[in-house]
């Protein structure tokens, strides 16, 4: 390893991968039914595990869990009827982060998952706080002739094992963390990115709740 993974500010950072399962009823947001964390620091030269978890979450009656929802993650309704609701997940999911760390959330097209904690900030004012890391333009950056950079594509280009509960959101937390963790491995052999604010440059997103408010166009 090189720069990136000898950078302080790299090594006081909790890297969480985070993956949600949702459905997206006609006329609402979309409604998460599944999320997954894997929690990642880099000590003494090694990746350690330091927490993880995964949930079922039960969604409102406007959101049903639809058989094209079936048919990509292999949940059902019944599955889902017996879970808690995302407000005791996610208050539950909340409560692991520690004031005054610094973490940074990990995710395949990021946005996806920000808009899903966004709209559920007020179960999990913690996790809504937290920036991004978006694995889709750190591998664009690093290996920018793939044709895409879909994690399929760069579960192929990384030779990781396609999970056979793709689209479940534990099997994606952990596909993701291997990418995430090939991805910095790259950065280091080739010394692109010399650390974390060189990364965030690249691959950050911003929470929507660290945003600015925006003002009305003519507020005086």
């Amino acid at each position: 390893m090189g720069g990136l993974t000898e950078d302080p500010a790299f090594l006081a950072t909790t890297f969480v991968v985070i993956d949600f399962e949702a459905t997206t009823p006609k006329g609402h947001p979309a409604q998460p039914i599944e999320v997954a964390v894997l929690a990642l620091r880099y000590e003494k030269g090694a990746w350690t595990t330091v927490g993880q978890s995964a949930s079922l979450m039960r969604p409102p009656a406007f959101a049903p869990v639809t058989p094209a929802v079936t048919a990509q993650t292999g949940l059902t309704p019944e599955q889902v009827g017996q879970a808690p609701g995302p407000a005791e997940v996610l208050s539950a999911l909340d409560r692991r982060f520690a004031a005054g760390k610094q973490y940074l959330l990990v995710a395949q097209h990021a946005a996806t998952e920000a808009n899903l904690i966004y709209n559920q900030r007020a179960h999990c004012p913690a996790l809504a706080h937290l920036d991004f890391l978006d694995t889709i333009p750190f591998a664009k950056h690093l290996i920018p002739g793939l044709p895409n950079h879909k994690l399929d594509t760069l579960l192929a280009h990384f030779s990781i094992k396609h999970p056979a509960d793709r689209h479940r959101a534990a099997a994606d937390v952990d596909v993701t963390a291997q990418v995430f963790l090939q991805l910095v491995s790259a950065a280091d052999e080739d010394g692109q990115l010399s650390d974390l604010a060189a990364l965030v440059k690249i691959a950050g997103r911003t929470a929507k709740c660290n945003m600015p408010a925006q003002g009305g166009l003519f507020d005086i």
